[in-house]
């Protein structure tokens, strides 16, 4: 058997333990970097409007909860912004650029069918809805118009939550 490998200064080869653990410093570094990165540039996909509404919802909520007051949330529709007019002044949520040519409309209460055309809901459009310090809210439906067609969102009163569909009596 032949004798280990060895320098020309008579060391044998080889890493040593620091430059084994200077590699893994920097390559952790390196990830840590790069997922940040890649983190910060996902936050800010543009959100769609009715992910701003729903941050504009859990900001009223939260205001009329903590301070016990009532909470009105608006849309001023010159600016695409939702509005929050609490007693500490007011707090603002506009939509993307990319959300320009969207409208905003809040209905009162639940869905009606109108029986002159049927399938269009009829509804009584209101300019504000108000959350309770209690955690209710004023029933009502939001209503988003883009040029590809319109989405209607009921709002639960009790839990200011999205309303699951109605089940009839057949299950489906």
């Amino acid at each position: 058997m032949g004798r280990p490998t060895t320098s020309r200064i008579g060391e044998r080869g080889g890493f040593t333990l620091l430059e084994i653990l200077l590699a893994l410093a920097i390559i952790g570094l390196m990830a840590t970097v790069l997922v940040g990165g890649s983190a910060r540039l996902l936050e800010k996909k543009p959100q769609t409007p009715e992910q701003v509404f729903w941050a504009a919802v859990l900001l009223a909520r939260k205001s009329a909860l903590q301070h016990q007051v009532d909470v009105r949330l608006s849309f001023d529709d010159q600016t695409k912004t939702f509005v929050i007019d609490t007693d500490g002044g007011l707090k603002k949520l506009p939509l993307t650029a990319s959300n320009i040519d969207v409208q905003i409309v809040f209905l009162a209460g639940q869905a009606a069918s109108s029986n002159l055309l049927p399938g269009t809901d009829v509804g009584t459009t209101l300019p504000a809805v108000t959350f309770y310090g209690d955690g209710t809210c004023t029933p009502f439906r939001l209503d988003i118009k883009t040029p590809f067609g319109s989405n209607q969102v009921a709002i639960d009163p009790w839990t200011c939550a999205k309303m699951l569909p109605s089940v009839n009596a057949n299950g489906a």
